[in-house]
């Protein structure tokens, strides 16, 4: 879907840029929220030893986390200002190994809604010469929260 035909609130870039930043594990994996518009997030991250599974390649786990994030934050830029966002459904294609000097895991949505929002989301690795290599793909299912105690934006 175009970004052009979504609604976002006035404060939807301050809103995702707060709730990303309590996100914990965004700070352990070292990823960085690195642009806002409606309807589509970029989260990046720099190649992490520590992140790898037993071939020394970025670990699926690791590269869902982010691709969710994205997703997920994607949709939040077009619900309401008193919502919260949380993740229901997803499915992940795992395209090539995670191997390069930084990742780019954007989300994209596809087809918003009231209550339900489906996002896109894609992982690129890129190697020291900058090239960007398709790694991974996501289909998510995010629902909008509102009035449940517990959970906020």
């Amino acid at each position: 879907m175009a970004a052009s035909k979504l609604v976002a609130g006035a404060d939807f870039e301050d809103r995702v840029r707060e709730s990303f930043a309590r996100q914990k594990v965004m700070t352990t994996i070292g990823a960085k929220l690195t642009s806002v518009t409606p309807g589509i997030v970029e989260i990046e991250m720099d190649f992490a030893d520590q992140l790898t599974q037993q071939h020394g390649f970025l670990h699926a786990g690791v590269i869902s986390i982010a691709m969710d994030s994205a997703c997920g934050y994607a949709a939040y830029t077009v619900m309401p200002s008193d919502a919260a966002v949380l993740t229901i459904e997803f499915k992940v294609n795992l395209l090539a190994p995670g191997k390069g000097e930084r990742f780019l895991f954007r989300g994209e949505v596809t087809k918003p809604g009231r209550t339900i929002i489906v996002a896109d989301g894609q992982a690129y690795a890129f190697g020291a010469d900058g090239e960007a290599k398709l790694i991974a793909t996501m289909t998510g299912t995010m629902m909008t929260v509102v009035g449940r105690d517990g959970i906020a934006g």
